[in-house]
């Protein structure tokens, strides 16, 4: 099988050569240069002869056309974080206009793309990564006063959340022409941690399903990522996508369960800040087969449950990679 044929089949739960696997990490240093972003990105995908390739660009790119400063500042798994919010009070939300996809921040992600796309030596699918709009509203202001508005002023909210939600339609065509095949669709707020079942029944899913339903007819595999412990993973399970990755390792369901659950492909297995970072290399191949062992191997891509520590070394992601080949 080659790589598309490897990824089609785990999302229709057919038989696969062996079980698919990608991995992914921020490069904090280059990230804003999008030739030697994508150049590093072919670089990683081809030394680990991955299965996917995710984009990765920063994790607050989303809100920098609309103003807000951001940095790094050391985390140790590469993301960035806005040091300058553009929401800084609720009259703020109103200022929110629409984003041309071509310009800024946007515009440089489309290039990135563009280059992956030709440099590409397989057929291993391309997804760009989208965040939920109640994602990008938390890092407009902060957590705080994004929830603070949601339960205060919540119409506020809402007229921003429509601005938010069309620029990211409007996003998803762009990145469509430059070359993605699929999305990855991220969410930080579906967790209990930070918001009532109710809340995010108001203001989060349905902005969610109105994007998952528009890039359904052009997207051959849409990933939701689910971000963070005690997730609203029965009620997102439900989203119309071809597959979904959490923190397997260390919040519920397990990937057996999950399998029962969801009607897709689980990505998952590796616990990035656990045995993956720290090894030994037996227990990161003990890890790729118990995930093999509680889903059949079927309807399943091995992953870790979110973007991989700066540390990770080399030789531990090559012993996740050999794990996977069929002996």
């Amino acid at each position: 099988m080659d790589k598309k044929e490897r990824i089609v089949a785990a999302l229709q739960g057919l038989p696969v050569d062996r079980v698919p696997i990608s991995f992914w990490r921020h490069f904090p240093d280059i990230d804003h240069d999008p030739l030697a972003l994508a150049e590093q990105l072919l670089r990683f995908h081809e030394e680990y002869d991955l299965d996917f390739i995710k984009m990765m660009p920063s994790g607050v790119y989303w809100v920098e056309d609309w103003g807000c400063r951001v940095h790094y500042n050391g985390a140790l798994n590469g993301a960035k974080e806005c040091r300058e919010h553009t929401v800084r009070n609720v009259e703020d939300w109103e200022k929110l206009e629409p984003l041309a996809a071509e310009q800024g921040a946007l515009g440089r992600e489309l290039k990135c793309l563009r280059a992956i796309r030709a440099g590409r030596k397989d057929n291993a699918p391309i997804l760009q990564t989208l965040f939920s709009p109640l994602t990008i509203a938390a890092k407009l202001s902060g957590p705080p006063l994004m929830l603070q508005t949601l339960r205060e002023k919540p119409q506020a909210l809402t007229n921003a959340l429509e601005t938010i939600t069309e620029s990211v339609i409007s996003y998803t065509h762009a990145c469509f022409e430059a070359g993605a095949e699929g999305f990855f669709y991220a969410t930080q707020v579906a967790t209990r941690q930070w918001l009532s079942l109710e809340e995010h029944q108001k203001f989060a899913e349905p902005y969610d399903l109105r994007i998952l339903k528009e890039i359904k007819s052009y997207s051959s595999f849409t990933l939701i990522h689910i971000h963070g412990e005690d997730i609203f993973f029965s009620e997102l399970s439900a989203y119309p996508v071809h597959a979904i990755n959490w923190h397997d390792r260390i919040t519920r369901p397990t990937l057996g369960d999950a399998a029962k659950i969801f009607k897709g492909a689980v990505v998952g297995g590796l616990e990035e800040w656990g045995k993956l970072l720290t090894g030994p290399e037996s227990s990161i191949r003990e890890q790729v087969l118990e995930a093999i062992s509680q889903t059949g191997g079927r309807r399943l891509i091995i992953a870790p449950g979110c973007a991989l520590p700066i540390a990770t070394s080399e030789p531990s992601l090559k012993a996740a990679r050999r794990a996977v080949e069929r002996k």
